[in-house]
C-alpha cells in the first residue's frame, strides 16, 4: 500500500494526512472529516482537474510528498458538533462481508463455468427482485417428503444468493449448477462438437428455477395461510374466451387461466413490445366442434383479469428450423419502454379499477414536476439576484448598487402613497391587490400534491388492496433484461442488466433518488452502464437483443412524501 503525506488547510488551519493511493476518494474524505468535522458530502477538495470525487483514483492524481491541498466546505449544524459514538471504520478495515454491503458497492458478479452464460444472466435477474430474496431467507425445506441432496433447487439458490451478498467477488456456482441438472438433466447435455457441455437456453432455465420456486417456495399471507410466492407476486391471470370460426350455433366458452409471464411474439410487423403482446392474446386452435362433429378452427381471445407486482415478458425470438435441427433466431428489432402500460389488455372490471388510479398517477408526476421546476427555477433567480447585488454586498461595487436600488424602492413608495391619499381625497374606494410570495405559492402546491396523494389511496379499490401481491396502477417500470447475442439459441451468449436501487438512508431507512445506471453482468465482468444503454437491446441483428424483460410495478406516490 502506497502512501503519500500531504498537507491540507482548512479555515486557517494546516493539517498533515498520509494518502493511501490505492483507496478511492471516499478514504481520503473520511479521513479528513475524522480531522475537521466536516462531512465527506459537505467537503470541497480542490485537486488537480477539479474537485476530488467519491470514486477518484488517488494514484492518478500526481500527488508530491508534502503537496498543499486546499479544502473548503463546514460542518453541518456548525457550533454543536458531536464526536461520533461508533469509531470511522475504513474500507480496507472492513471484512468482505462488510464491504459487500455497503452503499453503492459492486455486485458480485458469477464465473462461467463453461457455456453457463445462460444460467448466471437468469440468476442475476431473478436476484433482482428483494422480495424474494426475502422469501428465501425464510425457506426451510421439507425433510417429510425424503429429498436427497443434490435436489433441492430452492435451497441451493438460498445459498447462492447468500454466498453473493457477502462478497465481490464472483463465487462459482458449481453447486447450484449440478442440482439443476440432476432435477432436469436437459441442462446437463452435452456438444457433439465439442464434448463439452452445450449452450442451453435462457428462457427454458428461467421456466424451470420458476417452476420450482412457485412448487416449494411458500409465504404467510395476511390470512396466515401459506402461499406460493410466486402465484403471489409472479403470476397474472387471464380471462380466456374460446370461439368457433365458423357459425356453428355453439356458445363461445369462457375460462380463466393463470400465466408466468407474457409472450411477445414476433412477425413481420411488429416494431414495439405492444404489439407482439397484443398478438400472443390471440391464438387459433384446432380443434373438434361437437356441432360439427369435425376439426375445425377455434380463436382463443385472452384479456388479463389480474396484473401481477413482477412481470415476466419473454420475446419469442427463437425458432425451430427442420433443415439445421436449431433454434433459429428472429433478428428483428422490436422496441420496449422503461415504463410500461398495460391497461389496454386487461378485462373491463379491471381497467374500471386501474384507469382511475394510472390517470392520478400520472396527474401526481406532473404536479410533481411542476413543483420542482419552479423551485429550480427561484433557486436560479435567487442566485442572480445575489450575484447582482440584492444579496450581501460585497465591495464597493456592490454595496454602492445597493444604495441605488433601495432609494430607487423608496422613491416608488413615496409616489404610490402620495397617490393612495389623493384617491382617499376624491372618496374613491381604494382595491387592495394582494400578492403571494413564492414561499406561499409553493406551499399552497404541495398542500394541492398532498391532497392528491390521498384522494390517490382512496381510489384503490378494496380488492387491489387485499391482493398484496398485484399492481394496483396497470403501470410497470423495467428492472432487468436478459439479453441474448449471436443467431441461435445453442450458442452465443447471455448477459444480464439490472437496474441499480435508490440507495437508502441509514437513519431514516428513506429511500433517494435512483441515478438512472445499470449493472451489466457478463458473467464474472460487471460495469455501470447508462440507462441510455438499454435503448441499444431492441434487436436487428447478432448483437445483443432483449429475450426476457423483468417489469415492477410502480410505486403509488404516497401522502407521507409530501409533509
Amino acid at each position: 500500500m502506497a502512501s503519500i503525506p500531504v498537507v491540507v488547510k482548512h479555515q486557517g488551519k494546516k493539517y498533515d494526512v498520509e494518502v493511501d493511493t490505492s483507496s478511492p476518494g471516499e478514504v481520503f474524505k473520511f479521513q479528513l472529516f475524522s480531522l475537521t468535522g466536516v462531512e465527506p458530502d459537505r467537503q470541497k477538495i480542490l485537486v488537480k482537474g477539479g474537485q476530488l470525487k467519491d470514486d477518484t483514483d488517488m494514484s492518478k492524481l500526481g500527488l508530491k510528498p508534502k503537496q498543499v491541498l486546499m479544502m473548503l466546505g463546514t460542518p453541518s449544524g456548525a457550533g454543536d458538533l458531536v464526536r461520533p459514538t461508533e469509531p470511522v471504520k475504513f474500507i480496507e478495515d472492513m471484512t468482505e462481508a462488510e464491504a459487500a454491503q455497503q452503499q453503492g458497492a459492486t455486485p458480485a458478479g458469477l464465473v462461467n463455468l463453461g457455456n453457463t452464460c445462460y444460467l448466471n444472466s437468469t440468476l442475476q435477474t431473478l436476484r433482482a427482485i428483494p422480495e424474494l430474496q426475502d422469501a428465501l431467507v425464510k425457506y426451510q425445506p421439507d425433510t417429510s417428503t425424503g429429498r436427497r441432496f443434490g435436489t433441492d433447487v430452492v435451497a441451493d439458490l438460498r445459498n447462492l444468493y447468500k454466498r453473493m451478498g457477502e462478497t465481490q467477488e464472483s463465487p462459482e456456482p458449481i453447486i447450484f449448477l449440478n442440482t439443476l441438472r440432476n432435477v432436469f438433466p436437459q441442462f446437463a447435455e452435452r456438444s457433439q462438437s465439442t464434448g463439452g457441455y452445450a449452450q442451453q437456453d435462457a428462457e427454458e432455465a428461467w421456466s424451470q428455477i420458476v417452476g420450482q420456486l412457485r412448487s416449494n417456495l411458500k409465504i404467510v399471507d395476511a390470512n396466515n395461510d401459506s402461499v406460493p410466492f410466486i402465484d403471489r407476486y409472479m403470476t397474472g391471470r387471464f380471462s380466456n374466451v374460446l370461439k368457433c370460426d365458423e357459425e356453428t350455433g355453439e356458445e363461445p366458452v369462457s375460462s380463466e387461466e393463470n400465466f408466468l409471464k407474457l409472450n411477445c411474439h414476433i412477425t413481420g410487423t411488429t416494431n414495439h413490445l405492444t404489439d407482439g403482446i397484443a398478438n400472443s392474446l390471440t391464438e387459433k386452435i384446432e380443434k373438434n366442434s361437437e356441432a360439427l362433429g369435425r376439426e375445425t378452427t377455434f380463436t382463443k381471445t385472452s384479456q388479463i383479469s389480474r396484473l401481477p407486482k413482477y412481470l415476466t415478458v419473454h420475446f419469442v425470438r427463437f425458432f425451430w428450423r427442420r433443415d439445421t435441427q436449431k433454434k433459429a433466431k428472429i433478428m428483428r428489432k422490436v422496441t420496449f419502454p422503461k415504463e410500461l402500460d398495460l391497461v389496454e389488455f386487461c378485462t373491463d372490471d379491471l381497467k374500471k379499477m386501474l384507469i382511475p388510479i394510472r390517470d392520478k398517477v400520472r396527474e401526481i408526476r406532473k404536479d410533481e414536476e411542476d413543483v420542482e421546476r419552479s423551485r429550480k427555477r427561484r433557486k436560479v433567480r435567487d442566485a442572480a439576484d445575489v450575484a447582482g447585488g440584492f444579496g450581501e454586498p460585497t465591495g464597493p461595487t456592490g454595496r454602492k448598487k445597493q444604495r441605488e436600488e433601495e432609494e430607487k424602492r423608496k422613491r416608488e413608495e413615496e409616489e404610490e402613497e402620495k397617490k393612495r391619499k389623493k384617491r382617499a381625497a376624491d372618496g374613491d374606494v381604494e382595491m387592495q391587490e394582494t400578492y403571494k410570495t413564492d414561499a406561499e405559492i409553493e406551499a399552497e402546491k404541495d398542500a394541492a400534491l398532498l391532497q392528491a396523494k390521498k384522494e390517490l389511496s382512496s381510489l384503490v379499490s378494496d380488492d387491489l388492496r387485499s391482493d398484496e401481491g398485484a399492481n394496483q396502477s396497470g403501470l410497470y417500470d423495467l428492472r432487468a433484461v436478459i439479453t441474448h447475442q449471436g443467431s441461435s439459441a445453442d450458442s452465443g451468449h447471455y448477459t444480464a442488466y439490472v437496474k441499480k436501487t435508490a440507495p437508502v438512508d441509514p437513519k431514516t431507512g428513506k429511500k433517494g433518488q435512483e441515478d438512472g445506471n445499470w449493472w451489466w453482468f457478463n458473467d464474472d465482468k460487471i460495469s455501470e452502464v447508462p440507462g441510455d444503454k438499454i435503448e441499444t437491446l431492441a434487436g436487428g441483428g447478432e448483437t445483443h437483443s432483449a429475450l426476457i424483460l423483468l417489469y415492477k410495478a410502480i410505486d403509488l406516490p404516497v401522502a407521507e412524501a409530501a409533509e
